[in-house]
């Protein structure tokens, strides 16, 4: 069951906002994804690899899929041929493979890059450090990352109630953003998303300059 008054909510607030709204829709039926598709959402995000290839299997071939999940390389080639945004990048060695195995579907995919922003050891992602790392590698190298593209930051911020530490983290992955974008490698347009933000705190992300935000619970109920 699909919760329709929070859809009609979050759709008017984010696009208001200039913000997309992906639909989390990890351990949810088919069936649940379509009543959301008939109101007209087309972007939704699985953590699951094998969920994500069995859905997409059977749904609407218009919808835009989302890997939001920690992503294994040897998982990438059941995906390349359809998913719309990779959001947790997390190494170059990962990178190197989207990049192959989208060659190998005639595609070029987009990504995120995930920036390490929680404190918290259970949350992935990469330091500035390791993302300016990354960077010089991608740019030594064009020609093994020549089928990806990297359109933006991806951040999960502490799982707290202290809004202040929040907010403080997803501004720290904007500022970090904003620093990337004024930098050659990035003045490009399709350098535009930063998805942070989900359904507790989604309003926080959207202060601090977040375009893109991962909401479940609010739309599909607890799992």
């Amino acid at each position: 069951m699909i919760h329709k008054a929070n859809w009609e909510q979050l759709t008017n607030e984010l696009n208001a906002a200039g913000a997309t709204l992906i639909a989390v829709s990890k351990t949810k039926p088919a069936t649940d994804i379509m009543e959301l598709y008939q109101l007209g959402q087309r972007h939704f995000g699985e953590n699951y690899v094998q969920e994500l290839v069995d859905k997409q299997a059977v749904l609407p071939s218009d919808i835009h899929w989302h890997f939001i999940g920690h992503l294994q390389s040897n998982k990438i080639k059941y995906i390349a041929p359809f998913v719309h945004l990779i959001h947790a990048v997390d190494s170059t060695k990962l990178l190197q493979e989207i990049s192959k195995q989208a060659a190998k579907n005639n595609r070029t995919i987009d990504v995120l890059l995930q920036m390490y922003i929680a404190d918290e050891d259970t949350k992935f992602g990469m330091e500035e450090a390791e993302i300016f790392g990354l960077l010089e590698h991608v740019a030594a190298q064009p020609e093994q990352f020549a089928n990806i593209r990297i359109c933006g930051l991806m951040g999960m911020a502490s799982n707290t109630d202290n809004e202040a530490q929040i907010r403080s983290e997803f501004a720290r992955l904007n500022n970090f953003f904003q620093h990337l974008a004024e930098t050659t490698f990035f003045a490009k347009p399709y350098f535009a998303l930063k998805s942070i933000g989900m359904s507790a705190d989604y309003k926080l992300a959207l202060a601090e300059g977040g375009n893109m935000v991962r909401v479940g619970s609010m739309l599909f109920g607890s799992r």
